[in-house]
């Protein structure tokens, strides 16, 4: 089968889909790769796929913009008449549905995570939930990396039940991140990973570190990941200098490859305020490293309370303030049995096999029809 898999940024897919993509390759599938360009597309060709250019703004809500791409991806639809599209994120799920629609091509849909779409009254979540409604009338499935996102989606009437089904988020490669033999920093070191945009939680760490702080906490408290003032949740780039040069965080700017720094920490912390299945913390847990994280959907599905880490409140930077004191003061034998409970975790629930697997029968279930 000639199939399309569909994203807003090529490195999503070389990151954290390269292996469902070999295994497709491996079964005979033709693959065709539809993201923006950006330094992983070659690396995508290499690895055998066909790489198409499309333009997506994956922020906020354009029509004149949203109304190209779906006629972008209709005419590269048209043109490349795929067998099935399997679409990823918020734009190529609503956009590219209604385009492969009208052409009448198969999709299969990944829904990664709401954001703050369903938390906040706004144009913006209004205007994306009626889309949502009008595009998942026609894929044949559509996996939900949580069942309170699903639950949810077939609550508010978006899709039907038996279109709906469960995957692990994007899975973890176990093979990769693997656990190192347990050590302890002196002093104790955080690790904050994520895009530096508030719904991540940012803010309430950095007012949870220097609560810490200002109580006499002997700590290492660190942030790796992208800043991304032009979000529309964006926090300033002065704002965040401002934390680095008052010695509140070390900011460790971006990196091709987390392994390190995640066996460097102590524990990694994710106070996001709601996530599909957060890779980080899959990542993190694989490695063997206890979490503190929100009690979010997304996030408490990766963490169970006092087996592989800690839960803390929603937007409450004193509760966060608390574990993280918590965790800090935790014997070596704790620290050690929580990520041995998280490795666990990860081979039991959230091992990529099975995501993979479960696109693959979707995947086959079509060429029967």
């Amino acid at each position: 089968m000639r199939v399309a898999i569909v994203l807003n940024t090529a490195w999503n897919i070389y990151n954290f889909r390269l292996n469902f993509v070999r295994a497709l390759i491996a079964e005979g599938h033709e693959v065709h790769t539809i993201a923006p360009i950006d330094d992983f597309s070659a690396l995508l060709v290499k690895e055998g796929c066909m790489n198409h250019d499309v333009k997506m703004d994956s922020r906020g809500v354009n029509p004149i913009k949203d109304f190209a791409l779906l006629l972008e991806l209709f005419f590269i639809y048209k043109k490349l008449k795929p067998d099935v599209i399997l679409h990823y994120t918020i734009k190529p799920n609503i956009y590219g549905t209604i385009a492969a629609a009208f052409l009448k091509i198969p999709t299969i849909n990944n829904v990664c995570g709401l954001g703050t779409i369903f938390l906040k009254d706004s144009l913006f979540s209004a205007v994306a939930i009626k889309l949502y409604k009008i595009a998942f009338r026609f894929p044949k499935k559509v996996f939900f990396q949580n069942p309170d996102d699903l639950a949810l989606f077939v609550e508010r009437k978006l899709i039907k039940k038996e279109k709906a089904d469960l995957v692990p988020g994007s899975g973890i490669d176990l093979k990769k991140f693997t656990a190192l033999d347990f050590t302890r920093n002196r002093p104790f070191t955080f690790l904050l990973i994520s895009r530096l945009i508030t719904d991540k939680g940012v803010i309430e760490f950095i007012d949870a570190v220097k609560k810490l702080q200002s109580n006499g906490l002997n700590a290492h408290f660190q942030i790796l990941g992208p800043k991304d003032p032009n979000h529309q949740r964006g926090i300033p780039v002065s704002v965040i200098n401002e934390w680095i040069s008052s010695q509140t965080v070390e900011y460790l700017g971006t990196t091709k490859d987390v392994r390190e720094f995640i066996n460097k920490a102590d524990c990694i912390v994710l106070p996001s305020y709601r996530e599909g299945t957060p890779r980080t913390l899959l990542e993190a847990a694989s490695c063997s490293k206890p979490i503190i994280t929100t009690d979010v959907p997304g996030c408490h599905h990766v963490v169970d309370h006092r087996y592989n880490g800690l839960l803390c409140k929603l937007k409450d930077a004193e509760d966060l303030a608390d574990k993280m004191l918590e965790m800090a003061l935790l014997e070596d034998e704790d620290l050690r049995r929580f990520g041995q409970n998280g490795r666990k975790k990860m081979e039991n629930q959230f091992d990529e096999n099975l995501v993979i697997s479960k696109y693959i029968t979707a995947i086959d279930s079509l060429q029967q029809i």
